[in-house]
């Protein structure tokens, strides 16, 4: 037995949809200001150049690394700007994972 497959109809075309496409993060100027930089210099002479992320992966390292510091409750949640309590410096794997986690609370995708 055999079968003959026909083509019915129209072919499938692309799809015309447009695609949504998120521009790069750039860095708020703020974090370029001498108050910010005057702040991150006193915060890592004072803590130690390490990730102070209580999530941190353990089999990365801590110490001797690129830094950046970041916020505890985020500038656009009204956190405290310049105040060295709303800091906390994290390697940047650490700080992504935080900085993902509340922008999609803030969106709502995510309850916290």
């Amino acid at each position: 037995m055999g079968f003959k497959l026909q083509a019915r109809g129209q072919k499938l075309r692309p799809s015309t949809r447009s695609h949504v496409t998120i521009s790069p993060k750039k860095a708020d100027p703020f974090y370029q200001s001498p108050e910010w930089k005057a702040l991150m210099r006193a915060v890592i002479k004072a803590r130690g150049r390490r990730c102070e992320d209580p999530k941190h992966d353990p089999v990365r390292p801590r110490d001797g690394i690129r830094l950046f510091g970041d916020h505890i409750k985020e500038l656009k949640d009204g956190g405290a700007p310049l105040d060295p309590h709303n800091v906390l410096l994290r390697c940047g794997s650490c700080h992504t994972r935080k900085t993902t986690a509340e922008r999609a609370k803030r969106l709502g995708l995510v309850q916290g």
